[in-house]
């Protein structure tokens, strides 16, 4: 039996945690909340809920706490790790379409979540960004990834055991995806509800995008594979 963890990087989302991580803990995942230096009670609540807590003791961003979230994922065995939003921003009962995805592929290394099927709701803004950045990221990797910022993914610990992850902020989304596209990974989207409640964004749009082109640019020339969905990892 595959065994998963649910793997949630978190700051001061006390008011979300709970329901996910209970939901999460009721379809009989493990799951991790890496709490990142929240001056909330973040970290009380995600225990109370059931759920294993790491916590950075100053905030160092999403992909510091993702990175040491997979090493715990490595270090204990799990056979693959579920990434989700603490931020409710993602549903948790989508989590079985990754369970079922990764039965039905299991030849992929990276499942990742698709909301561009259906983006009602989400911000103009972060709408053309992601695009823009989905469509170079799908350049890159010779792949189709139509959500590439959507952190809602399950990665296998083959390909958490190969990456060599070095981002600690935002930039981990990208950073993962074309890291296992350079070792050859099948990458697979899927598609998935998004909500928006109206809470702002830690994404700036112009920023942001010129921050990731010029982190992307050193791997033009690396992710040279065949389009489509690439080779088995």
């Amino acid at each position: 039996m595959t065994k998963i963890c649910a793997l949630i990087p978190s700051y001061n989302v006390a008011k979300t945690i709970g329901p996910i991580v209970r939901e999460l803990r009721s379809r009989d995942l493990d799951v991790l909340v890496v709490d990142d230096g929240s001056t909330d009670s973040t970290s009380l609540t995600a225990g109370k809920s059931g759920a294993a807590v790491l916590r950075n003791e100053v905030n160092c961003g999403k992909g510091a706490s993702l990175r040491r979230g997979f090493q715990y994922v490595v270090d204990k065995g799990y056979d693959a790790a579920v990434t989700i939003d603490g931020d409710g921003q993602h549903l948790p009962e989508d989590v079985e379409k990754f369970l079922k995805a990764q039965t039905l592929n299991p030849e992929a290394g990276l499942i990742i979540g698709n909301r561009m099927q259906c983006p009602a709701g989400m911000p103009l803004s972060r709408l053309l960004t992601n695009r823009v950045m989905s469509g170079f990221i799908s350049r890159l990797c010779r792949q189709h990834i139509p959500d590439s910022q959507n952190g809602f993914r399950l990665i296998k610990s083959r390909i958490l055991k190969a990456l060599k992850l070095k981002s600690s902020r935002f930039e981990i989304e990208s950073e993962i995806i074309l890291e296992a596209a350079k070792m050859g990974a099948q990458i697979i989207s899927i598609p998935i509800s998004a909500v928006y409640k109206g809470h702002p964004s830690s994404i700036s749009p112009l920023l942001d995008t010129v921050r990731f082109i010029r982190f992307s640019l050193p791997y033009l020339g690396f992710c040279n594979r065949s389009q489509g969905n690439g080779s088995k990892g």
